[in-house]
């Protein structure tokens, strides 16, 4: 995300040095590597018309690599993982997978560095247990994340298996040649699924990839806040940890979002309160998340009303409790701006004998005070290691934020 808005035309700031901010230009900020906030002024000074928000979240359920994770086992090295978020672990099992993440290091002169790793081919895998030695594994299957989700990294002996740091190390200088790796120290290393995105069906109609959710939501409202043309302030918040809570430094419960609008304000306005207080009582957040669409096997565990379809448009969401931030004047302002954009828009509502999951919208929400609505695109299988969505509904969120934006 950063290269792309950087060919854009975005600048990138740094949390830790002063800010020079210009009105009518771009800018963008990471934190932790994993989140990110891009933001392009208004043509003048004025804050006054407040903000046109879009947030996401970037992080996906997952298999992470545990931090003393060999196995050595029979004969076959293993990896411990941890589950990561509410994933479906049953796709998991036969897939080709690969290992990525974020590597900490010493270099020859007892410097800290890091840096980026991505084996990029199939190195992993979780073997199904077969039908024979498991006769009622299709009506009676369970998983331990324990005892069954260890993968298979490579076949040895005991006493010959290489540490998992050392392999971070030989692939760090295959990836980076150039870099002083003495000793791996730390690592966030996550399991991927190997097989590629696709589009799918007889007519194109649906788009099968890896973390759909909410990648898919990160990358259309990246590309409508670098292709809006709205005279007014804009900013897209995409922040990490949605899928265990927000409660972290870079998650939407933290003070990522406040703390650099706090900073904007002070640039521009010299940063008062009232003025912080004004913005956002004239400010409108968006925040996109995946919505679950009605799935033709299972349409029972969808309200008959609120039974969303793929390539239907985008989903206002909607929940009494507060799950989703969507209100009657949030839900009426949006469905103004699918209507002036030809934007076909639906509806979900969670059944009311179920739970109902969540978003960043309500974090968001309660932390600035801030107008919020919940939207998202109908997707099958969430949490799964492939996800299902329509691909003419990535044209209609794209047109409904880019709407949005203008506004």
């Amino acid at each position: 995300m950063a290269e792309r808005l950087q060919q854009a035309g975005f600048q990138q700031l740094d949390e830790a040095a002063a800010w020079v901010l210009q009105p009518g230009c771009g800018y963008f900020v990471t934190r932790n590597q994993s989140s990110l906030i891009a933001f392009r002024l208004a043509g003048s000074t004025s804050l006054a018309s407040g903000w046109r928000m879009v947030g996401t979240h970037t992080d996906s359920p997952c298999l992470k690599i545990k931090p003393q994770p060999e196995l050595v086992r029979h004969g076959y090295m293993q990896l411990g993982v941890e589950v990561y978020g509410g994933a479906l672990l049953n796709p998991w099992f036969d897939r080709d997978l690969s290992l990525a993440g974020r590597v900490h290091y010493l270099n020859s002169r007892q410097q800290l560095g890091q840096a980026l790793v991505d084996f990029r081919k199939a190195v992993a895998v979780i073997p199904s247990l077969a039908i024979h030695l498991d006769r009622e594994v299709n009506q009676k299957r369970s998983i331990n994340a324990q005892t069954d989700l260890p993968p298979l990294l490579l076949q040895t002996s005991e006493g010959t298996a290489p540490g998992f740091r050392e392999l971070l190390a030989a692939q760090l200088k295959v990836e980076h040649p150039a870099l002083d790796v003495k000793e791996v120290l730390d690592f966030e290393i996550s399991l991927y699924d190997m097989n590629p995105p696709a589009v799918v069906g007889i007519n194109e109609e649906f788009l099968a990839s890896a973390r759909l959710d909410n990648l898919l939501s990160s990358y259309v409202g990246m590309e409508s806040l670098i292709g809006s043309s709205g005279e007014g302030n804009r900013l897209l918040v995409c922040t990490d940890h949605e899928e265990v809570g927000s409660a972290t430094a870079a998650g939407a419960a933290g003070p990522f979002l406040q703390s650099v609008l706090r900073r904007i304000n002070e640039k521009l306005l010299g940063g008062s309160a009232e003025s912080f207080q004004q913005q956002m009582s004239r400010s409108t957040l968006v925040s996109v998340d995946n919505a679950h669409g009605i799935h033709p096997n299972f349409a029972d565990k969808h309200d008959s009303k609120h039974g969303p379809l793929l390539n239907g448009g985008p989903v206002l969401k909607f929940n009494a409790n507060q799950r989703y931030a969507t209100n009657s004047e949030t839900s009426a302002r949006f469905r103004q701006i699918c209507q002036a954009a030809n934007v076909p828009l639906q509806v979900f509502a969670v059944r009311s004998d179920m739970g109902c999951g969540s978003t960043i919208g309500p974090l968001l929400a309660t932390e600035l005070g801030i107008a919020t609505v919940d939207v998202g695109v109908p997707t099958f299988a969430m949490h799964s290691i492939r996800e299902l969505a329509g691909t003419r509904d990535v044209g209609y969120l794209a047109d409904a934020l880019t709407g949005f934006f203008n506004s």
